[in-house]
């Protein structure tokens, strides 16, 4: 027997471990030292880079309405941008005085490029905008995207001008010089400038208008070079400078004849205009925001900030830079957690093979091979430009059961042989080789079904490539190390006999239990499938109850608060309803859980305040953020005159769902009839789905508008120019940047403006006057009429038409696929045929997510059973693997329903990994009862003998993998709920799922089986045609 079996050993890689022991252990130690050298080099942040290719547009118009900029700056660019190449989504917004413009590209345009591009695009229609257009500017980032890091500048010495501009001139470039960095935005900075403050009745008495100010002033900073000429040996440069700078001096300016600018205008130096408040704690500081690149490392820019605060602090003795947020904090806690969970799973698989192994020395031998494996996972992954992240940190933990089944499977084979009489080393050979088709079977398969997991479409695929490939490689390099290590180590491991212990009566008991419990399922196959098939269509029924959603709640340690009051007030009325709401959020201070308030009134428009509340850390408070947010909601919409709403980030960056919204958009061609259909659709979702509430139309013609109606042909009659009258109006109502002055090295805007007591009624404009093309003055009453309308304060686009954001709250226990069909289903009931409806944010990508994962489910079941035909020449074993698959799912899904665990990206791809798991224990079934139907056994025989001899290796490969998955279910800290999403898949599906792959599969394996001849057939029948052929062709010689 011995001798037969050792005649097929000649080469291979458990022979190589046997007889070059050096050479493998060599091997390997390089692939630790990869390893190592890969872990000091390789990049950390939170996720795969997975942000989305998005460049914005900005684009001011002084004193212009949002009709304006959307009918003459807005369209005119997005009709530009939209021909550039690679573009997949535009969305814009129009308010007063200015334009955002976010344009996402497809997934792999590299951003510079296509900001090259759309910059490309602007410059040929800039001739088309109108004149006075300012600061058309292109970023490399989201508009709308939250800081990564905020910071609250004070100080005891200087005042509102002398910081802003030390802010602007010294602090601002160095932030911007730091690699990643977009954008670092100001707010509640007042910087210098120089008010020429007119009095409208000096004017008329003096009988000069605004354009006589304008003219003088436009010649203020007139400094010009004249060029130069030589004068002997010397050139010598030459320099018109009449340039004022000081406020006596620019009061002295000579309007006409003896009349100055003093004599109808006051002139002063400033802080511009508050267009926001920002407090820290109460206290007033200047807030800065760090907005980082699309691809860019948080923790990266991060550190670099940090370090350039602590070089300023050092270098300004009487200003004081806080860091108030940090987003790197969540990622460094998220980072740090699913290292330890790494540690505590390894700890737990060594346990559990201590438990079944019974012997140190035994348990060393997979010990050693997990972090062999780990490392050179590591290594492969630093080659192919992968980082460390959550999504590859939560691989590792997953592989951490795998690579150690690989190892157990050998070392349960080669201990056999021993117990059958073979010395070490050959019983190192025969016990591997034994199973080498069976680890070769079980790589090939879960590597195809990782893989497909790496080429996920979309968001899903560009967060998950790293996952799926990182698993691919763990599981290829640890059969790899099972089947050098593993055999070389046993042949070295002398002659031992474990010791008695308690438990292992009550292994051969379940042993004894499963054999003939196997024995009584068998014997009533058509029982046992009808219990599953009732069972996994119970899971079908389960499936459409569970909650779905793109990321499940995360706790990121930050409350963000958004509100809005009625358009048209300004920053007091704002600031006081502030107040309010920090009243609210005050209790929580004191007692612990919030440990800061970052609050900023007017940063979109005066309307609006915006408060982001900083949590305690994650281990010194007993409520998670989603538990603090919900009971702020009902003392939040106690506050009258503000409408407002508590939101999340999430690590996708979306907007949506994350407060427990869906946010839709209405497009059309007309706002009015987008309006209107607008209110008919609220007014539907409020009466007729319980499944959400409170639809918020995001559009409200409540902004006062005064419209000032020029008579063309009156103006034309009486010689008056529109542009004079533009220029009148625009100075009195909100004041112009005529010029710019260059002030100590600083640029110091002169901005001519009437005095807040002379405009304060629309009768105080007619009584303007301007002058004609010969001289006279007529008052504007003579060429223009007003009129009072309400309008929109912000005018939206979406996919290059006109659109309304409708958000609605989603009901409690209502998933969020259920509340988006009912409103996708009532849409195409109530709105007419000229307006359409989009999903935005949040409520998008889950659509997309979802089909994406769906036909991942799909590649990764048909990859599954093509390899396994392939493998086992058999379509009968590989049918049966493949019959257990869904039954396995289905116990996952009960898992889900259970554990009350959301249907989301996270776990559905902890169900496509499922699928691997479950058919790899079935593997190991079928591969050794194949091997018994080649040495003549029956079917049944066959079958029962497997599971028999199977069930140590199954059970311990079953145990170390659900166990591996056991931290990531107990886990706390940042993070916390992506890792539990994919842990319940993984523990309490395979859990369930043994039972299916321990008694299901006999019993399929029974029925399909006995269809098909023993793998050995074929080869039996070519080598007797082949003796045939032999005996047919006889050399003649030899007669």
């Amino acid at each position: 027997m011995k001798l037969k079996l050792l005649s097929n050993w000649r080469g291979g890689l458990p022979e190589l471990g046997v007889k070059r022991p050096w050479l493998v252990v060599v091997i390997n130690l390089l692939i630790v030292m990869a390893g190592i050298a890969a872990l000091l080099a390789v990049e950390v942040r939170e996720l795969p880079d997975v942000d989305r290719p998005i460049v914005s547009v900005r684009a001011l118009l002084p004193g212009a309405s949002p009709e304006t900029m959307d009918a003459e700056v807005t369209r005119i660019l997005e009709s530009a941008v939209a021909r550039v190449s690679g573009v997949k989504s535009i969305n814009s917004a129009s308010e007063e005085n200015s334009a955002r413009i976010s344009i996402e590209f497809r997934p792999n345009s590299d951003v510079d490029k296509a900001a090259a591009d759309v910059r490309e695009a602007i410059s040929r229609v800039q001739r088309d905008l109108p004149d006075n257009v300012e600061q058309l500017s292109v970023f490399k980032a989201d508009q709308d995207a939250q800081e990564i890091v905020q910071i609250g500048v004070t100080s005891t010495v200087y005042d509102e001008q002398a910081l802003a501009r030390l802010i602007e001139q010294d602090i601002v470039p160095l932030f911007i010089a730091l690699p990643g960095v977009a954008d670092v935005p100001l707010f509640g900075s007042r910087s210098r400038v120089l008010r020429i403050i007119l009095d409208p009745l000096r004017l008329t008495s003096y009988e000069l208008t605004v354009a006589d100010i304008t003219e003088v002033l436009r010649g203020a900073p007139l400094d010009i070079p004249a060029g130069s000429f030589r004068a002997g040996e010397q050139q010598l440069l030459v320099r018109a400078d009449a340039a004022v700078t000081k406020e006596a001096d620019i009061g002295a300016l000579v309007i006409r004849d003896d009349i100055r600018i003093q004599d109808v205008a006051h002139v002063t130096f400033s802080p511009a205009d508050t267009r926001s408040i920002v407090r820290l704690n109460g206290q007033q500081v200047v807030g800065m925001g760090v907005v980082r690149q699309a691809g860019s490392n948080t923790i990266e820019i991060s550190d670099g900030i940090h370090e350039a605060i602590d070089k300023i602090n050092q270098r300004f003795e009487n200003i004081t830079l806080t860091v108030i947020a940090d987003e790197s904090v969540f990622i460094r806690g998220a980072v740090k957690e699913v290292i330890k969970t790494l540690a505590f799973a390894i700890l737990v698989v060594i346990a559990v093979i201590r438990l079944f192994s019974g012997s140190m020395r035994i348990t060393l031998i997979p010990a050693i091979a997990m972090p062999v494996s780990l490392l050179g996972t590591l290594a492969v992954g630093w080659a192919i430009g992968f980082s460390i992240n959550i999504l590859t940190l939560l691989a590792l933990v997953l592989a951490t059961g795998l690579i150690v089944d690989d190892a157990i499977v050998v070392l349960e084979s080669v201990q056999r042989r021993r117990a059958e009489g073979l010395g070490s080393s050959a019983a190192a050979v025969v016990g591997t080789r034994r199973v080498f088709f069976a680890v070769l079977a079980t790589t090939a398969v879960l590597v195809a079904v990782f893989i497909p997991i790496a080429f996920l479409p979309g968001t899903a695929g560009r967060l998950f490539r790293e996952f799926g490939l990182i698993l691919a490689v763990a599981v290829a390099i640890s059969s790899f190390v099972a089947l050098s290590i593993v055999p070389a180590a046993m042949a070295r491991l002398g002659p031992y006999e474990p010791r008695a212990r308690s438990v292992d009566g009550l292994g051969v008991a379940l042993v004894a239990f499963y054999d003939a419990s196997l024995g009584w399922v068998m014997s009533r196959p058509w029982l046992s499938l009808v219990v599953s098939i009732a069972a996994a269509l119970a899971a079908g029924s389960l499936y459409t109850q569970l909650d779905r959603e793109l990321l499940p709640p995360e706790d990121r340690g930050s409350i963000p608060i958004f509100s809005s009051g009625p358009d048209g007030v300004g920053l007091s009325y704002a600031e006081r309803q502030g107040d309010s709401m920090e009243n609210v959020l005050l209790p929580l201070m004191d007692n612990g859980e919030i440990e800061s308030l970052y609050t900023i009134v007017g940063r979109w428009d005066p309307n609006i305040v915006f408060i982001k509340a900083r949590l305690a850390p994650w281990h010194e408070r007993e409520r998670s953020q989603q538990a603090i947010a919900a009971e702020l909601k009902p003392l939040f919409a106690n506050i009258p005159g503000m409408s407002i709403r508590i939101f999340s980030a999430n690590s996708l960056g979306l907007r949506g769902a994350s407060g427990g919204g869906i946010s839709l958009a209405l497009l059309g061609t007309d706002y009015n009839d987008i309006f209107a259909a607008a209110r008919d659709y609220a007014n539907a979702i409020r009466e007729r789905l319980d499944t959400v509430s409170g639809p918020r139309i995001n559009y409200q013609p409540s902004q006062p508008q005064l419209s000032v109606k020029v008579d063309r042909q009156r103006a034309s009659d009486l010689n008056v120019s529109l542009d004079s009258i533009a220029q009148t109006l625009k100075v009195m109502v909100d004041g112009v940047e005529i010029v710019d002055l260059n002030v100590d090295d600083q640029t110091v805007p002169i901005i001519l403006e009437a005095g807040s007591d002379k405009i304060n009624d629309p009768g105080d404009l007619v009584n303007l006057y301007v002058r004609t093309v010969t001289g006279e003055l007529i008052p504007l009453s003579s060429v223009v009429t007003l009129e009072e309308r309400g309008v929109a304060g912000q005018l939206d686009r979406r996919a290059q038409r006109r659109a309304i954001d409708i958000s609605v709250e989603v009901n409690p226990n209502v998933a969020m696929q259920t509340a988006v069909d009912d409103l996708l289903a009532l849409a195409e009931e109530v709105l007419p045929s000229t307006i359409s409806v989009i999903t935005r944010g949040e409520a998008a990508a889950l659509d997309e997510t979802t089909r994406d994962t769906l036909i991942t489910y799909g590649f990764a079941l048909l990859i599954v059973f093509l390899v396994l035909v392939a493998q086992f020449e058999s379509l009968a074993s590989a049918a049966v693997i493949m019959t257990i698959v869904p039954f396995g799912l289905a116990a996952a899904i009960f898992a889900l329903f259970l554990t009350g665990t959301s249907l989301n990206i996270y776990s559905q791809v902890g169900l496509v990994m499922l699928i691997g798991l479950i058919a790899k224990n079935g593997i190991l079934l079928v591969e050794f009862a194949d091997q018994l139907r080649d040495e003549g056994h029956s079917v049944r025989d066959a079958i029962a003998g497997a599971a028999h001899a199977r069930l140590r290796p199954i059970a311990m490969t079953l145990v170390s993998t659900i166990f591996g998955a056991l931290p990531l279910i107990i886990a706390t800290g940042p993070g916390a709920e992506a890792r539990a999403a994919v842990g319940w898949v993984v523990f309490g599906g395979l859990g369930m799922a043994a039972l299916f792959t321990l008694y299901l599969t006999p019993v399929i394996y029974l029925g399909l089986a006995r269809f098909a001849k023993p793998r050995a057939a074929a080869k039996q029948r070519l080598e007797a045609e082949l003796d045939q052929i032999d005996s047919d062709f006889i050399d003649p010689h030899q007669n």
